[in-house]
């Protein structure tokens, strides 16, 4: 199972896609995934239920959250209602190490995204802050990449011993599906996705031409 674990839509503050858009997408340009999570800039949608376009098109669609801390993005999945009481999401400048231990203590996984990224990527704070403690899983394939960015985060995975994971970043409808995950069991709700990143049964994948 292929699922795209790193989308925005309308609901972020610079997205431009509506989920039923990517649906369509997905389906007319065949794209090879089986579904997709959404990631919402600094929040986690609780209102919205994709569950009706999830059946229409035959795809998985979950939601996650994308968060920023002091060494860059971080997408959180496995969200609850008792996680968003524990840190502030919509702040710009989380300690990671707080997001990792409340994260993990209430079953849900901190990715660092984009880590080759400069500013907003874990590895442009290594200099000042150093390697983070906790860290398992990084992004290693990213949509919206430029230049050598994902070869740094493959190079830091690499070094570091993280698994990396795979997601378009798209914050427009034909960026869907550029990179995604590859899971070895089925991945059919955020439960079952949590399960299996922490299994570590899973492999970054790239369809970027």
């Amino acid at each position: 199972m292929i699922i795209d674990l790193h989308t925005h839509s309308i609901k972020s503050d610079d997205g431009r896609a509506k989920v039923q858009n990517y649906c369509q997408w997905i389906k007319a340009r065949d794209i090879p995934i089986d579904g997709f999570v959404l990631t919402e800039h600094r929040q986690f949608d609780f209102e919205s239920d994709y569950s009706a376009l999830a059946k229409e098109f035959n795809l998985i669609i979950l939601k996650g959250a994308e968060v920023e801390t002091e060494y860059g993005h971080v997408l959180v999945f496995g969200v609850t209602e008792a996680l968003t009481e524990q840190f502030n999401f919509s702040s710009i400048d989380l300690p990671l190490a707080e997001v990792i231990e409340k994260s993990e203590a209430l079953g849900a996984v901190p990715v660092p995204c984009h880590p080759g990224r400069p500013r907003v990527g874990m590895s442009a704070h290594l200099d000042e802050y150093g390697i983070p403690k906790g860290v398992r899983i990084v992004e290693t394939f990213n949509g919206g990449s430029r230049n050598n960015e994902d070869d740094i985060a493959q190079s830091m995975a690499e070094q570091q011993s993280y698994l990396g994971i795979g997601g378009s970043d798209s914050h427009i409808v034909s960026h869907v599906g550029r990179c995604a995950t590859e899971f070895s069991n089925p991945v059919h709700s955020e439960l079952e996705l949590v399960e299996a990143l922490n299994a570590g049964e899973f492999k970054a994948v790239s369809f970027k031409t």
